[in-house]
């Protein structure tokens, strides 16, 4: 069953953006660092789905190329999947053209793999599956 995991929004700060969605009345539910995406995330319920604020660590992160070259904003849509190895195996024999050739571990343990905006309509797709642990 596929459902909407979390919108990923690009900021400079996480710190800062996160004034706003707290007089919205949004509490963070947990921030950490992903070192290899060189990325601080903050996550922020919202109903069924989450907000995922990302601050880039790194001014060669892939956020903060993002931010230079689009300013502020929408940086994916995340959709939850619960087959994560199969579904990768799918779109690569489909011949789908992914960001990566391989699933990685993220924020909170969850794993992930990025379809290429051109596959997509335009929009960057991670698809995710919950931690390991918690399947």
């Amino acid at each position: 069953m596929y459902k909407v995991d979390h919108l990923g929004i690009a900021v400079k700060s996480i710190a800062s953006a996160r004034r706003f969605y707290e007089q919205l009345g949004l509490a963070v539910v947990g921030e950490e660092v992903v070192e290899h995406e060189k990325v601080r995330a903050a996550m922020l319920p919202v109903g069924e789905t989450r907000f995922e604020l990302l601050e880039p660590t790194s001014e060669d992160s892939v956020i903060a190329k993002f931010i230079a070259k689009r300013g502020e904003g929408l940086h994916h849509v995340a959709v939850h999947v619960n087959d994560i190895s199969a579904t990768f195996e799918d779109l690569k024999r489909r011949g789908v053209r992914l960001i990566s050739d391989e699933i990685k571990v993220g924020a909170g343990g969850h794993l992930y793999i990025f379809v290429h905006p051109s596959a997509t309509g335009g929009v960057l797709l991670e698809l995710c599956q919950d931690p390991i642990s918690a399947v």
